[in-house]
C-alpha cells in the first residue's frame, strides 16, 4: 500500500485511471447518450460533444485531477489551502458545496443502483422476463419504499467495498468492474448487430443530420452531456486526484478517462438503439429506457434472459463504481475535517444516506431531488473548484502541478485555456442548466 504525507495513494497509475474511469461511466453514458445522440443528428451529434470533450471535459478533468493532488485533500482542505495562500480563510466555508453536492446525488443515486440490483437479479432468477408488464414491473420497485431491500443491499455493497480502503478496495475493485463492463458491452453490441432490423437502429443513430448543427439545443445538450458524463463536479475527482502519487501524470490520466468514457457512450449507443429500433420500440431516455425498453427488447429477443443477465451486470458495475466515487468526497471530508477512521467516516455518511433515501424512494420524489442537485449545486461545484486552481491557487502552481512527473513547469497555454474557457464554459453550463431545467 503506497503512502504519502501519510495519506493513502492509488497503488499504481493504472488503478488510478481505470477507478477515474468508473466515476466517469455511469448512467448518463447508458441511459441519455444513445437518446441524445438519435434525437440531435445522429452522427453530427459527436461533432459538438468531441469539440467539448475535448477542449473542456479534458481540461476540467486534469484541473480537479491536479488540484487534489496539489493539495493532497479533498474539496473542503483543497478550497481552505488555495484561498489560505492570500491570507484568507473562507476557502473550507465554499468547499461545502460541492462536498454536498457530492453527497446529495449520491444519495439519489444509491435508490438508483438498487432498481439495478433487483433487476439484476430478476434477471438470473427470470422473474424481470417473466413479468406480463415491464412498466408495472419496474414501477412496483420505483413506487414509495418500493425498494427498500435493495436500496440497503446496495448501499451494504458499497459499504463493504469502501471500509477497505483506496488501493485495497477502490483501486481492487474497479480493475475487475470497468474492463468487465466494456467487454460486456461489446458482446451485447455484437449480438445487437445480428437482429433482424437492427438497420433502422443504426440509421437513427449514424446517419448524420447536419441541419441539427444549426440549432442550439443541439450544442447545449453536447456541452451538457460532455460536462457531467466526465463527472466534473469539482468532488470526487478532486478526492481521487488526492490519492494520486506525484510520479504519476493527470495529463495523460485524464486523456484516458475521456476517451474511454466517450467509447462508452458510443457503445451503449451501440447496443440500445439497434436493439428497440430490431423490435418496433420507441426509444427514450432516463429510467424508463433501462428498466422498462430494454427488458421489452429482452423478453422478443431469442436467448434474451441470458444477455438480459449479461447488460445489467454491466450496467450494475457501472452505478457502483460511479455510487463509490460520489460517496468518497464525503468521506474523505470526514476524515480530514474531524479526523475520524475510515470506519467511522463511511458508516456515517452511508447511514445518513439511508436515511434521508428512504423517504426519495418513490419515483417523483426521487426525480425532483435529482434535477436540484445537479442542476443547482455539481455545476457550482465545478465553477467554484475551476476559480479555486485557476483564479485563486495561481498560475505558478498550476503550471507546476499539472507538469509533473516532470520538473519544467507546463506551458502557460493550459493555464489560459483553463482559466478562461473552462471556467467560462463550466459558468456557462451552469446558466444554461437553470434555464432548459437540466442540460445532462
Amino acid at each position: 500500500m503506497k503512502k504519502q504525507e501519510d495519506r493513502e495513494l492509488f497503488g499504481s497509475d493504472f488503478g488510478f485511471i481505470i477507478a477515474c474511469i468508473g466515476s466517469a461511466v455511469g448512467m448518463g453514458n447508458i441511459w441519455l447518450f444513445p437518446f441524445r445522440a438519435g434525437q440531435l443528428g445522429g452522427a453530427a451529434f459527436l461533432i459538438p460533444y468531441i469539440i467539448f470533450v475535448v477542449l473542456i471535459g479534458y481540461v476540467g478533468i486534469v484541473e480537479e485531477m491536479s488540484f487534489g493532488r496539489a493539495m493532497r485533500t479533498g474539496p473542503l482542505g483543497a478550497f481552505k489551502k488555495a484561498t489560505a495562500m492570500h491570507g484568507n480563510n473562507s476557502g473550507e466555508f465554499i468547499g461545502w458545496i460541492p462536498v454536498i453536492g457530492s453527497l446529495g446525488i449520491a444519495i439519489g443515486y444509491a435508490i438508483v443502483v438498487g432498481w439495478i440490483l433487483k433487476f439484476t437479479i430478476g434477471s438470473f432468477t427470470g422473474s424481470m422476463i417473466g413479468a406480463e408488464n415491464s412498466g408495472a414491473y419496474f414501477g412496483a420497485i420505483a413506487g414509495k419504499f418500493g425498494s427498500l431491500g435493495w436500496h440497503v443491499m446496495g448501499l451494504a455493497i458499497t459499504f463493504i467495498i469502501m471500509i477497505a480502503g483506496i488501493s485495497s478496495g477502490i483501486e481492487f475493485v474497479n480493475k475487475f468492474m470497468m474492463p468487465a463492463f466494456f467487454v460486456m458491452f461489446i458482446i451485447l453490441a455484437i449480438r445487437a448487430a445480428t437482429l433482424h432490423g437492427a438497420g433502422s437502429g443504426y440509421a437513427f443513430l449514424t446517419q448524420p443530420d447536419w441541419t441539427k448543427l444549426a440549432d442550439p439545443k443541439t450544442w447545449v445538450y453536447a456541452l451538457g452531456q460532455a460536462f457531467f458524463s466526465l463527472s466534473l463536479a469539482g468532488s470526487g475527482t478532486v478526492v481521487y486526484g488526492s490519492y494520486l502519487s506525484d510520479k504519476e501524470s493527470t495529463t495523460k490520466s485524464a486523456k484516458y478517462v475521456a476517451i474511454f468514457d466517450t467509447i462508452a457512450a458510443i457503445l451503449a449507443a451501440l447496443v440500445i438503439i439497434p436493439s428497440v429500433f430490431a423490435y418496433g420500440i420507441e426509444p427514450t431516455a432516463g429510467p424508463p429506457l433501462m428498466f422498462i425498453t430494454m427488458p421489452m427488447v429482452f423478453k422478443e429477443m431469442p436467448f434474451g434472459a441470458i444477455f438480459a443477465a449479461i447488460f445489467f451486470v454491466a450496467v450494475l458495475f457501472a452505478g457502483v463504481s460511479s455510487l463509490i466515487n460520489l460517496f468518497e468526497t464525503p468521506v474523505e471530508a470526514l476524515q480530514n475535517k474531524f479526523k475520524l477512521s475510515r470506519l467511522a467516516s463511511v458508516s456515517i455518511i452511508l447511514g445518513l444516506a439511508l436515511l434521508v433515501g428512504v423517504f426519495l424512494e418513490s419515483g417523483d420524489n426521487l426525480g425532483k431531488w435529482m434535477d436540484v442537485v445537479s442542476i443547482y449545486v455539481i455545476p457550482l461545484g465545478a465553477l467554484l473548484s475551476a476559480i479555486m486552481f485557476f483564479w485563486v491557487a495561481g498560475k505558478d502552481l498550476v503550471l507546476k502541478e499539472i507538469a509533473k512527473p516532470q520538473l519544467e513547469p507546463a506551458h502557460s497555454s493550459f493555464y489560459i485555456m483553463g482559466k478562461y474557457v473552462f471556467c467560462g464554459a463550466t459558468l456557462i453550463v451552469y446558466i444554461l442548466g437553470i434555464f432548459y431545467g437540466g442540460i445532462g
